[in-house]
């Protein structure tokens, strides 16, 4: 009984329940929260501990670490949370920017309404997987020399007799102190931005085929996170392997491993967040049915259900490529390139 009745008070926590609604609200602030947390504690700490791996390597993945946590949290502060921000906005007052037509039957309570604008927030992981992948990179030797004291620019200058027309200084290592504090102009924007955002975001949602399409797939909302989160990934690692194999700034015997090393933990955090995820939902349903029941008059229940939807593989993928992954995966990266090496030198010989 008192077990039961702890999980009771649990499932209608105030504090709980609102944690679930912010997440709701701020999902891809909230992974990106997470997510620099996690690289540049528990990941960086993995990859420095991991045995028999050169100093040289566990630098290019510890900056990799780093860099790709402060790049990804800067712009999704930079456009998410605006956007996620605008979102909410249209939440709050539906009236002023949803039709009556959509307020009858796509309007914020319903399931459709959540699907897409958890899909309208989610987008800007995947519109800006590139250019993050870019600035991760470019950013990785100006981590290494700043934060660890390596600079590989040395190794680079001896280097340029083997490969002439490749291993060229970066610019990166270059930056005057007064190219650092030149001052930058500021957009010269007009208007309130934010409402701008929610007038533009509710023409997508008084779209006709925007409901249609939401309708059709509204069941799929429990793993839609899951789903862009995992096919972002994918775009990042393609983007920063061809990233990786055009820099002038990471010695060239460091870009095979530097990228097995992130298709190795690309493929394991999806495959094995995708299963554990999926048994975890199984064996959590009875759970979630009671959470709904207890909050069944809570008009809110939606967007804790949402919180949940999120919250729960955001975890699971964050314990996998953090936590987990970072020693194996650099342990192996760096024995998959040398027995690829000495494989292409037995053929070659």
């Amino acid at each position: 009984m008192q077990v039961n009745r702890i999980a009771n008070n649990l499932l209608t926590n105030k504090a709980v329940l609102k944690g679930l609604e912010k997440i709701s609200e701020h999902g891809t602030s909230f992974a990106a929260g997470a997510s620099l947390l996690m690289s540049l504690g528990v990941r960086t700490f993995s990859i420095y501990n991991t045995p028999d791996v050169k100093k040289e390597n566990k630098f290019y993945a510890m900056a990799n670490s780093i860099t790709s946590g402060l790049v990804k949290f800067a712009i999704v502060e930079a456009i998410a949370l605006p956007i996620e921000n605008a979102v909410s906005r249209i939440d709050k007052n539906s009236s002023k920017y949803l039709t009556e037509a959509t307020l009858k039957n796509f309007n914020p309570q319903t399931r459709s309404y959540k699907f897409i604008t958890q899909i309208i927030k989610l987008s800007t992981g995947l519109l800006t997987a590139i250019p993050k992948s870019m600035l991760t990179i470019a950013l990785i030797p100006v981590v290494m020399n700043k934060v660890f004291h390596y600079n590989p620019l040395d190794d680079l200058k001896k280097a340029t007799d083997k490969f002439p027309y490749k291993n060229e200084a970066s610019k990166f290592f270059n930056l005057s102190k007064d190219f650092v504090s030149q001052e930058t102009k500021e957009p010269a924007f007009t208007g309130n931005i934010g409402e701008k955002l929610s007038n533009g975001i509710s023409k997508l949602i008084n779209n006709k085929k925007i409901q249609k399409l939401a309708q059709k797939y509204e069941m799929e909302d429990e793993d839609i996170y899951k789903h862009i989160t995992a096919t972002t990934d994918v775009l990042l690692t393609s983007a920063s392997i061809w990233q990786t194999n055009k820099s002038n700034s990471i010695k060239e015997n460091c870009k095979r491993v530097l990228n097995y090393n992130n298709i190795i933990n690309t493929a394991i955090t999806i495959l094995a967040g995708y299963w554990i995820d999926g048994r975890i939902k199984n064996q959590t349903g009875g759970l979630m049915e009671k959470f709904k029941q207890a909050n069944i008059d809570n008009p809110k229940l939606p967007k804790y259900i949402e919180g949940i939807n999120i919250l729960r593989p955001t975890i699971i993928f964050a314990f996998i490529y953090y936590a987990l992954l970072p020693i194996f995966s650099t342990y192996t990266s760096e024995k998959l390139d040398k027995f690829i090496n000495n494989k292409e030198h037995v053929t070659k010989s």
